[in-house]
């Protein structure tokens, strides 16, 4: 019986953060919007990094609702996707050069998306996590909500259903 040697952490650590940015980057509409994510572990969030085109009203300043809302959406869809992955990247069977060059896996597809404006949100960076309430084969339920300088003021919150990608990639 032989047991296979740990990983080095740093090479575990490289290993995710390749097939994150691999990911996120892989999205054109991530990167028109400066949208990045902060990965601990397994758990996500997303970054929205400020910038004059996110705003949509200039008089108050405050950031367009359209952008705030596909914030939480891009969220949703990367942490559910990252979720998918993750057992892949942990074990080392993903193929990072397929991933960095542009070979996506499928993402997931949104069915609906269902917004709740709570406040205005300022001309600074916004901050969003996604928590998958439900995740099956076929269908996954996510609860996301982003927040400026203080997490328990959320500016926006949304629940998203979603149609996954089959096994067959």
């Amino acid at each position: 019986m032989s047991l296979r040697k740990p990983e080095p952490v740093q090479v575990v650590k490289q290993r995710r953060d390749l097939a994150l940015r691999a990911l996120a980057e892989g999205v054109p509409y991530v990167n028109f919007l400066g949208i990045t994510f902060d990965r601990r572990g397994d758990e996500l969030t997303g970054v929205l990094n400020f910038d004059e085109k996110l705003i949509g009203n200039p008089d108050l300043p405050a950031l367009h609702g359209g952008v705030t809302a596909a914030f939480l959406e891009v969220t949703s869809i990367i942490t559910l996707s990252w979720m998918s992955l993750w057992d892949e990247v942990e074990s080392g069977r993903l193929d990072l050069a397929s991933l960095e060059q542009g070979r996506l896996p499928r993402l997931p597809k949104t069915i609906d998306f269902a917004i709740d404006y709570l406040r205005p949100g300022l001309p600074r960076d916004a901050y969003a996590r996604a928590r998958v309430t439900r995740s099956g084969r076929r269908y996954a339920s996510v609860h996301a909500e982003a927040w400026q300088d203080n997490r328990d003021r959320p500016i926006v919150q949304a629940v998203g259903h979603f149609l996954m990608p089959s096994e067959e990639r």
